[in-house]
């Protein structure tokens, strides 16, 4: 009797976790199903600090990403500072195991280098996949959608929000250089005059491994910092 409970117990379990596994499958499905790779352009902003994704493109902090969905984990010939923790988990990069490790990569891979958080809203992850699936040598169709990037008129696309930065020329570009790596709140914490600032985003480059700036958006984000978040903290939020 007892031993009939145990494996009644333990089937009821695997049925449970089959039964998550396709419920998790079928949610990503309907989600990349409605997906837009225009609005997975925009998210893809935050990973250009470290990441280019056009085919042929340099490594940065991070790998180039043409062509991820589908490729080995760790695998990029051209690209040597992958962590022990990445190169260790092996296999390639489904669309679940992308959605699982967007959503928080150092969760899922423990020991990972990456310093991204994470894109928590299941449904820009999933335009951040389309995106990424239409940036490669054969991208997959969902539904009846078109996963070509910039195929939509930027024109009609909502209006942007940058967290707690105030809206204003140089806004897009700090909020999505920084958010990379932490969130606004520390930009907007800071009071800092025009050539601290950029001692600061040097610094980072140096030390911590941020991808350098061209001298034009380098010149916006001070613009914007020094005009902002200056020594007499016009925008200081609490």
């Amino acid at each position: 009797m007892i031993c009939r409970l145990l494996m009644t117990g333990l089937l009821l379990g695997v049925l449970q976790l089959i039964a998550g596994a396709s419920s998790a499958q079928n949610d990503l499905d309907a989600r990349l199903a409605a997906a837009d790779p225009a609005a997975g352009e925009k998210v893809f902003r935050a990973c250009k600090a470290c990441h280019t994704i056009d085919e042929g493109g340099k490594n940065r902090v991070g790998p180039n990403l043409w062509g991820i969905i589908g490729a080995d984990v760790a695998a990029s010939k051209d690209y040597a500072n992958y962590s022990k923790a990445l190169r260790d988990l092996g296999g390639s990069w489904t669309m679940e195991r992308l959605d699982e490790f967007l959503a928080d990569p150092r969760k899922f891979v423990k020991g990972t280098r990456m310093t991204f958080t994470g894109v928590s809203e299941a449904a820009a992850r999933a335009d951040l996949i389309a995106y990424l699936n239409a940036s490669g040598p054969t991208p997959t169709s969902f539904g009846s959608g078109q996963f070509a990037p910039n195929e939509q008129d930027s024109t009609t696309a909502p209006p942007e929000l940058f967290g707690v930065l105030v809206p204003g020329a140089g806004a897009e570009e700090t909020y999505y250089n920084c958010t990379a790596c932490h969130s606004e709140r520390i930009v907007a914490q800071q009071g800092l005059s025009r050539d601290n600032w950029a001692e600061l985003l040097d610094w980072m480059v140096e030390e911590q491994g941020m991808s350098e700036l061209d001298q034009q958006t380098k010149a916006v984000i001070l613009d914007y910092l020094s005009k902002n978040y200056g020594e007499d903290r016009p925008n200081f939020t609490n």
